[in-house]
């Protein structure tokens, strides 16, 4: 089971999206039963505590030992052993480890031993060997094996045992000491070389002090950690922003504090990098042509950014070392593809022709695991920060942030070919990266962008007849972030899918929809916002009531967010993501107007919302003139998350949107 330590490379690769299997010595084992070993019983013989509660599985231990040699190449022993608790606790037994053209697993055993005390030993036909990616996209070397245990019923351990020859350029891993189950014990022991050293940063936990145990051998014990589960929880962060966690380095990385710790990491970037970005002449005629006769700034990066987005291709060939190092700029160039590092490095070879600096941005896909206090390579992706001149204040461009030494940098992500430059999409906005600057490196929050930065305006004008069926028009128009999502939608689906998923979406809130059409406007620019239109017509939109016709002026959209725990007033531990899919800031406007069927007027209007917090705002309001019924709304969302001590405001504000959702005007007779 391999829930323990975290893969920084598989993940770096991984996220930039977005070999052969090796000979006869991974065999798992013999096809002879060989009896379990002494820790394996041991582990087995551990009781389930009361604390597990209810959970369908138990990690009774867990345990691993790094070795490092002098040249501080690392080999890495993993034991485990879960109890299965529950039928469905049998995803939990399952274990895997990875290997890759320069990670040699060496060996990989596992037993179940059941209840009785009866042994099963792992078989070769029990395990599979799979690539580490499914994506078209991405074409790598590392691989996974991964056991199915045999006789993994409730009430049976499995214990397995791997190891693995860590890449010889990492110097540090990441300690994974919390998991959807219960821990009841688990370990890391570090051997280092004669005057060797180390550094350990936590996150989500209190630091633990390792125990001497021999000569420059250390080994941290950890005891009863409950399990995270997040199944019952809604708009939390991700389950890795929250998971407990340790890092542990050797070697050059290993330097104490945490500024110093984030320093050293950008230092290691910028040497793996180095020279990578050097322009060519090619690049060089390429970046001054685009930027020839550019009016101003804003022009010239737009110029040079587009290009990168537009013309090189995201694809991944990754071996070895190159899931963390960029190939050189010329090589990207004259290929037209590359990965997020690739591209990040095009695109700083091309300001750099220019006269423009750029670097390296390390960040993660999901907000909030990046964590300034526990300094790690656990970042997935590689991003741009465009260093701006002083006294720079083009509105267009939002996602600026300062360093520690004053300097004003511009977060740009090459491979989101959507956004455009000047802005970045909502998982990055408020999370924390690693600027890769020399002795200037460090930990930086991006920018949470002002509402301003994605915006819907949303108009429909509608006929409704005295049979209640509603029909209309609606015009909605994206700019920002919100258009960049459009975007994306329409790049990854055809025009049936692309029909189907707003039909789907309009069908929550017209049961009865007559889907008429749509047609979309402005989709090829960045810079422009993009339209919608939509055509729809609803059967029984009204309700007839006696003589009165009741509707729900809100005719369109669902802005309330399903977070039953806290709408209960339970405990919240975790923060609330606010705002729409995709948590960011923004501002949505909606008005309609509803023409009333001959012989009708309005006799009853909901009452206004208005809901006013530090975070958000929400303002609706219908009236009546004439033969119109008109209704607007308002909504504006400030930040990415809010701590749970702000559960009431949340509670109030969510209370009024359904409020608001759901409201009916009544209409009668003359």
């Amino acid at each position: 089971m391999r829930v323990g330590r975290d893969q920084s490379r598989i993940l770096l690769v991984a996220a930039c999206v977005g070999a052969a299997l090796a000979g006869p010595q991974l065999a798992a084992a013999k096809e002879k039963q060989q009896p379990a070993p002494q820790w394996a019983l041991d582990a087995a013989n551990i009781p389930t505590p009361a604390s597990v509660g209810d959970a369908s599985a138990v990690i009774l231990f867990d345990e691993y030992l790094i070795t490092v040699d002098e040249q501080n190449h690392a080999v890495e022993r993993e034991r485990s052993a879960v109890r299965i608790l529950k039928p469905q606790g049998r995803e939990y037994a399952d274990c895997e480890t990875e290997y890759d053209v320069d990670e040699k697993l060496n060996y990989f055993h596992s037993w179940t031993i059941e209840a009785d005390g009866r042994q099963m030993q792992a078989m070769d036909s029990d395990f599979a060997d799979v690539g580490a990616y499914g994506d078209a996209d991405m074409q790598a070397t590392e691989r996974f094996r991964i056991l199915k245990p045999p006789g993994s019923d409730p009430g049976a351990v499995v214990t397995c045992e791997s190891e693995v020859h860590l890449r010889p350029y990492m110097s540090s891993e990441d300690w994974q000491i919390q998991a959807p189950i219960p821990f009841v014990n688990e370990a890391l022991e570090l051997a280092l070389p004669p005057g060797g050293h180390y550094a350990d940063s936590w996150g989500h936990f209190t630091p633990v002090k390792p125990i001497e145990t021999a000569n420059d051998h250390l080994r941290w014990e950890i005891n009863d950690v409950p399990a995270l589960d997040l199944e019952n929880l809604h708009a939390t962060p991700p389950w890795e922003a929250l998971a407990a966690r340790m890092t542990v380095t050797w070697g050059d990385l290993a330097v104490k504090g945490a500024d110093d710790q984030w320093r050293a990491i950008g230092l290691w970037t910028d040497q793996l990098e180095a020279h990578r970005p050097d322009p060519t002449p090619e690049i060089t005629a390429e970046a001054q042509q685009l930027v020839a006769a550019a009016p101003d700034l804003y022009t010239r990066l737009s110029r040079i950014t587009s290009y990168v987005q537009k013309n090189i291709r995201y694809f991944v060939v990754e071996k070895g070392i190159g899931g963390m190092q960029a190939h050189y700029a010329g090589e990207i160039y004259r290929n037209r593809y590359g990965d997020c590092k690739d591209k990040t490095t095009l695109l700083i070879s091309m300001l750099q022709a220019v006269g423009i600096r750029a670097y390296y941005l390390h960040v993660n896909s999901e907000r909030g695991v990046i964590d300034p206090a526990a300094p790690s390579l656990i970042g997935n992706h590689m991003i741009t920060a465009i260093e701006l001149p002083d006294g720079e204040s083009d509105p267009r461009l939002l996602a600026r942030v300062k360093t520690a030494t004053g300097r004003t940098l511009l977060i740009f992500d090459p491979t989101d070919e959507e956004t455009p430059m000047g802005l970045i999409r909502g998982e990055l906005q408020g999370a924390y990266g690693n600027l890769a600057d020399g002795p200037d490196s460090q930990v930086l929050r991006m920018p949470v962008l002002p509402p301003q930065s994605a915006t819907l305006n949303r108009k429909g004008s509608f006929v409704l007849t005295a049979d209640g069926t509603l029909n209309g028009d609606i015009t909605d128009v994206f700019s920002g972030v919100d258009a960049a999502r459009e975007r994306e939608i329409l790049k990854e689906k055809d025009t049936k899918e692309v029909r189907q998923g707003l039909e789907e979406s309009l069908s929550s809130d017209l049961p009865s929809l007559d889907f008429k059409g749509f047609e979309f406007h402005q989709t090829a620019d960045l810079d422009q916002p993009v339209t919608l239109d939509l055509h729809v017509s609803n059967s029984s939109y009204a309700h007839a009531a006696g003589p009165l016709l009741l509707l729900r002026p809100r005719i369109l959209g669902d802005d309330a967010q399903p977070v039953p725990e806290v709408m209960e007033s339970k405990v919240r531990p975790y923060p609330i993501e606010i705002g729409r899919p995709g948590n960011y800031p923004g501002h949505w406007r909606d008005s309609f107007d509803i023409t009333l069927p001959p012989g009708y007027v309005v006799d009853e209007t909901p009452d206004p919302v208005d809901v006013d917090t530090d975070f958000a705002s929400y303002h609706s309001l219908t009236t009546a003139k004439g033969n119109v019924l008109h209704y607007e709304r308002d909504y504006v969302v400030r930040q990415v998350e809010i701590p749970p001590e702000k559960a009431a405001d949340f509670r109030k504000l969510e209370s009024a949107i359904l409020f608001d959702e759901k409201g009916s005007a009544v209409l009668k007779k003359q």
